[in-house]
């Protein structure tokens, strides 16, 4: 391994340099620069990767070689789904029956209270763990329907420019889906677009269908007139089956829209029969519609049944949903709070957890595109995380030879940030 010859490399010149590393082959984007280049049974290829000025300048397949390369590298990772406001709060607002009833009665309690030093903490410290980690981009939902809410987005506008060299911040006014009809909705809307961040809402049972679908048919209008994005929390249950999404389906039958929307969860759906799945997916297909799953969360909080294990759980039908052409991402939802326990702004980790829960395996093309491409098209990143000449210098490199000891190991990784190698700091520093 020839990491600190590289380091050395970096520091005598700024945002260039090379590595020969091991690159899953569906990551890279031009085949004609590794053609002929070695495959092992888990996708990697060994590969040379030269960038100058922070910009990938030749990828180059590595055939002969007495010695593979010893580091797996991977793009800076996108995390689609995060609650950066209330991540840490467990200690104030815990949820030990682990149910979503008492999560959601924790965090309406811990939001009434959250001070400003609080808010602060909790998205310090959430993003320079992301940071370390390897993560560049990161869409979090913000709770904004108390008296706080207008101070909670000035603070996030302050740390959205402090951060904007290191990691791509975007965020989704949570709120209860009816308060985008009130005028403080429509001023809070107004505010959000101004931005180029997205609205949002909470559809789950049990809910009246003819409520629902007028305060969506107006979001949905309100998103066009303002040319705003939409990520919705939809179908976060165990009952009435994918009930949010068919509202949401018959709205954009009515109503013309131009924006974007994502279906966050959708959890639900996973438990209808393989032709309902089939049927609302093309149709989600056809709306271009984007989804986010959540398997930690949602295998934490849904299905519970007193003393009972039950054994299918609600999960979104990522596969049956790929096949259908919907863009699947998968995201890490809730770190240390009333919602999830657990946790840490590690996609790696992220990996690890969601292998056993949704069959997703790093070394298929479609296992490891949700957190990685996908996620990214999400957030209609200019990057979309396939490497090729003219792409950015921004790599995680693990200190790994394969996938398995990679998700078994959680190996020493290095974060390079517009082709320079950040400092890294220790896990340990961040932890206070």
């Amino acid at each position: 391994m020839n990491l600190a010859n590289n380091i050395e490399l970096i520091a005598s010149s700024p945002k260039s340099g090379h590595l020969d590393v091991l690159v899953p082959r569906c990551l890279i984007g031009n085949g004609q620069d590794v053609l002929g280049t070695s495959i092992d049974k888990e996708g990697l290829s060994p590969i040379q990767v030269e960038w100058r000025d922070g910009t990938i300048t030749s990828i180059e397949g590595l055939k002969q070689t007495s010695k593979l390369p010893e580091e797996i590298l991977l793009p800076r990772f996108t995390e689609p789904h995060a609650h950066l406001d209330k991540a840490f709060s467990w200690s104030r607002s815990s949820n030990l029956k682990g149910t979503y009833q008492e999560a959601l009665a924790a965090n309406l309690s811990e939001y009434k209270l959250r001070s400003r030093d609080e808010l602060i903490f909790s998205v310090e410290k959430s993003l320079n763990l992301a940071l370390v980690n390897g993560v560049r981009a990161i869409r979090s939902h913000i709770d904004s329907f108390g008296k706080t809410a207008m101070r909670d987005w000035d603070v996030l506008d302050d740390v959205r420019k402090k951060w904007q060299e290191k990691i791509f911040l975007e965020f989704v006014a949570l709120v209860p889906l009816e308060f985008w009809q009130t005028d403080e909705g429509e001023l809070l809307a107004q505010r959000v677009a101004s931005n180029g961040d997205l609205l949002g809402g909470v559809i789950a049972p049990p809910f009246n269908k003819r409520k629902t679908f007028h305060s969506l048919s107006h979001l949905v209008q309100l998103a066009n007139k303002l040319n705003c994005d939409i990520d919705l929390h939809i179908d976060e249950s165990q009952t009435c089956f994918a009930g949010g999404l068919k509202i949401l389906l018959e709205v954009l039958d009515q109503v013309k829209n131009d924006i974007s929307i994502t279906c966050s969860h959708l959890s639900s759906m996973g438990l209808l029969g393989d032709k309902a799945i089939s049927n609302l997916a093309e149709k989600m297909a056809k709306n271009k519609l984007k989804v986010v799953a959540l398997p930690l969360t949602n295998s934490w909080l849904l299905g519970r049944k007193d003393r009972t294990t039950l054994i299918k759980r609600p999960l979104a039908p990522i596969f049956q949903l790929q096949k259908a052409g919907v863009v699947v991402s998968v995201g890490g939802d809730n770190v240390n709070d009333a919602w999830f326990p657990l946790s840490n702004f590690d996609p790696i980790n992220l990996m690890a957890f969601s292998m056993p829960i949704a069959h997703l395996s790093p070394w298929d093309r479609l296992g490891l595109s949700p957190f990685t491409s996908s996620a990214a098209h999400v957030l209609s990143l200019q990057w979309d995380g396939i490497f090729q000449k003219g792409s950015p210098a921004d790599f995680v490199v693990l200190d790994s030879n394969s996938w398995v000891k990679t998700l078994s190991e959680n190996p020493q990784r290095r974060v390079v940030v517009n082709g320079e190698f950040l400092n890294e700091l220790t896990k340990t520093k961040n932890q206070h």
